[in-house]
């Protein structure tokens, strides 16, 4: 007898719905599985037979067919236990067959019978939303929080399959998980850290600050133990809450990833990434046989901090091109290409010279000029150019390390943050763009006008510093962020001013 199961799927982190066919037919006892299963779901055929039996039910020791439809993309991980196992079930007259309808399975089976969690309950959700026919989902109890985030959607989370099939057989026995959108967001301004914890700075805290409020790339340039690992952590702290939007797709990329915690709802808390100076060009960008979000995905929406960024291998260093001016990144394989968002804020921090110590005021750096120059130069022109802040962060003195005053709070600075950013959202309400780091050319020159004082100024910094076209639409974005933390309407000479001063890199004569 025939079944027809619904389940999902991922293609990077979007959702597709996958149609479980199983056929029980008298016949040589036999499970065939077809359809472009990979080994994990092939190897389901003996996770299920024991959950069955392990859960007190018949397994049929006929020929079984397993088609997963469509059958021309490839199917993946355990997710397709349970449906599998249902399909059996309901074929069998084990489990009600119209009770299967409308429903959508996703879960990995134990030998036991125990549901185990799985990756991109969100996305499969999403996808199961946008589907007229599917009312339900009946899922592992440690994903029903993710998911159950639509109202007109059923979400139950059962804990082995025994308590699916008495859900199948009597759902008012079970309630639906409760959508607590409004419960889950409660949370997200609890850090650990705070910018009252640094001390002295006074220069990188405003850079930090101006980054926080226009969403701009900031390198740190400064000896080691100046503070520079302490300010990107920060950063986090004063940047505004997510909205709704932004969790839905932030979680939806952590999911897919496999890197949500069981029984855990939507995230809300900024991501802050900090990979490894080793990590390998797919654990940043992203790939794999089956492409899997990278470090640059996972920071969607958040900070990555690329400590000691010189130290990076260089095609990875080359990889970040394309997603910081796109917030994108594209993976291709032989048989797909996935697109990942990658809009996140870039916080490198570097060494000025291998030693650490050039230009220090205690320690002699024991580095040659070539050296120096080598050493930074390991950041290319173009990445450079795509990082609006350069900022130095020198080694703080005595007085300031001895100093019990605690400095302004990350609320305090928030507060201002919030502030500039809403003035940016009501300019570009008419725009896909949310933010100054992120304004086309066009809409540099509609929304930003420069007086002739300004264009001076301009001319002569431009002049002085040798700035591509690329840099040079970037300090104006930056100028107008500080007039918008200042709350001016238009941009100033001394915006401008500041803004050359946060371009340390293009004024060092040994680069």
């Amino acid at each position: 007898m025939l079944s027809q199961i619904e389940s999902s799927s991922l293609i990077g982190i979007d959702g597709y719905g996958v149609t479980v066919e199983v056929d029980v037919h008298p016949g040589l006892s036999k499970v065939i599985i077809v359809g472009l299963p990979d080994a994990s779901v092939n190897e389901s055929e003996f996770r299920v037979m024991t959950a069955i039996r392990n859960s007190g039910l018949r397994f049929p020791y006929d020929r079984i067919t397993i088609n997963l439809a469509p059958a021309d993309l490839r199917k993946e991980g355990p997710v397709f236990d349970l449906p599998i196992a249902v399909g059996i079930l309901a074929s069998t007259d084990q489990f009600p067959r119209q009770a299967v309808e409308g429903t959508l399975f996703l879960g990995e089976l134990g030998l036991d019978g125990e549901l185990r969690p799985i990756s991109g309950a969100l996305s499969a959700a999403i996808w199961a939303h946008q589907q007229d026919h599917i009312k339900r989902i009946i899922l592992p109890k440690a994903n029903a929080r993710e998911a159950a985030i639509f109202d007109d959607l059923e979400v139950y989370g059962a804990e082995s399959l025994v308590e699916v099939g008495s859900i199948l057989f009597d759902p008012s026995q079970t309630q639906p998980w409760p959508v607590e959108l409004e419960g889950m967001g409660k949370n997200h301004r609890e850090y650990e850290v705070d910018m009252k914890d640094l001390k002295g700075q006074e220069t990188a805290r405003r850079a930090i600050e101006v980054a926080a409020a226009g969403g701009h790339n900031i390198i740190m340039i400064g000896p080691p133990g100046s503070g520079k690992t302490m300010l990107a952590r920060r950063l986090p702290t004063i940047q505004p809450p997510m909205s709704l939007d932004e969790a839905i797709e932030t979680t939806r990329i952590h999911s897919a990833a496999g890197q949500i915690p069981a029984n855990h709802g939507l995230l809300w808390a900024r991501p802050f990434r900090a990979p490894h100076h080793t990590s390998s060009y797919a654990a940043i960008v992203g790939g794999g046989k089956v492409p899997r979000p990278g470090e640059i995905s996972l920071s969607h929406n958040g900070v990555l901090f690329m400590d000691e960024i010189p130290e990076f291998d260089r095609d990875v260093l080359e990889s970040l091109r394309q997603p910081l001016e796109d917030g994108i990144v594209t993976v291709s394989r032989v048989q797909i290409t996935v697109e990942f968002p990658a809009r996140f804020q870039m916080v490198a921090a570097a060494n000025p010279c291998p030693c650490g110590y050039f230009g220090d005021s205690i320690k002699q750096c024991a580095c040659s000029p070539s050296q120096v120059r080598r050493y930074l130069q390991r950041i290319s022109g173009p990445l450079m150019d795509r990082i609006d802040i350069h900022v130095d962060v020198p080694r703080l003195k005595p007085d300031e390390l001895l100093s019990l005053e605690p400095g302004e709070s990350s609320e305090d600075i928030r507060l201002r943050v919030e502030s500039a950013r809403e003035r940016q959202t009501e300019r570009l309400k008419d725009s896909a763009a949310r933010l100054n780091s992120q304004l086309s050319p066009r809409q540099l020159r509609e929304l930003c006008p420069l007086s002739t004082e300004v264009q001076d100024f301009l001319r002569l910094s431009v002049q002085q510093l040798g700035l591509s076209a690329r840099a040079f639409d970037r300090l104006i974005k930056l100028a107008r962020t500080i007039a918008d933390l200042a709350d001016l309407p238009d941009i100033q000479v001394q915006h401008i001013a500041e803004a050359v001063q946060y371009r340390t890199m293009d004024r060092k004569a040994w680069m």
